[in-house]
């Protein structure tokens, strides 16, 4: 088994992370025992960090990183994060209530987890629940995705931060060309924001590119 980035591990061609909170499952994934320790299967088709790491993007979460998580739902990707975390914190925002239940369930089980009900596009109503972060990570279905982001990293993201940006094309035009439709973002993006790799998640999620950005 190789780790591939911290906390995250491969065998075999499957992505893992340590599971924090042993015997655990948090949405039907495989526990594996590897010499003596329990890990989680990263399924990167339910996942846009997971299918990332599959393209072979450094996503820069540290053992010890603050990561700001907008989109959280009910906290699949979270709950990789909070294993990789073990001596950091991953804030989430989720605005629908009845998903975000699911993830405060989570939050009482792995204590680097604070789920926050909010609405992303308003980071003032949550500024001051979350300091300055080492990682924004979004990943939000909305036609104005990169406007909610900017303004999230302008915000929290401490200078040098990284910011991870899963854009859902179709949530944007569900008729134009997604070159077109991807370059748009990328230029708006690159008001703020270097952008320092990008790549597209087939054949994990259609029509998604993810971006990694440096503020």
């Amino acid at each position: 088994m190789d780790e591939i980035q911290p906390g995250i591990f491969q065998k075999r061609n499957k992505l893992m992370t340590k599971n924090a909170v042993p015997g655990e499952k948090v949405y039907g994934e495989q526990l594996l025992e590897i010499d003596g320790e329990e890990f989680r299967e990263w399924n990167p088709h339910r996942s846009k960090a997971g299918a990332a790491v599959k393209k072979e993007v450094n996503l820069e979460v540290d053992r010890d990183s603050e990561v700001l998580y907008l989109g959280a739902a009910s906290g699949t990707t979270v709950s990789h994060f909070s294993d990789i975390l073990i001596e950091g914190f991953v804030v989430g925002v989720e605005y629908s209530d009845t998903v975000a239940r699911k993830l405060v369930g989570l939050a009482e089980k792995r204590e680097n987890i604070a789920p926050v009900l909010a609405d992303a596009r308003k980071p003032e109503e949550y500024s001051d629940l979350v300091g300055e972060v080492d990682i924004v990570f979004q990943d939000i279905s909305q036609k104005d995705q990169a406007e909610i982001f900017l303004k999230n990293c302008r915000e929290f993201l401490k200078d040098d931060g990284t910011g991870l940006l899963a854009v859902k094309a179709r949530s944007i035009s569900s008729t134009k060309n997604l070159d077109n439709i991807f370059g748009k973002v990328k230029e708006k993006l690159r008001e703020e924001l270097e952008i320092v790799e990008e790549v597209r998640l087939e054949p994990f999620e259609k029509e998604h590119l993810f971006l990694k950005l440096r503020k």
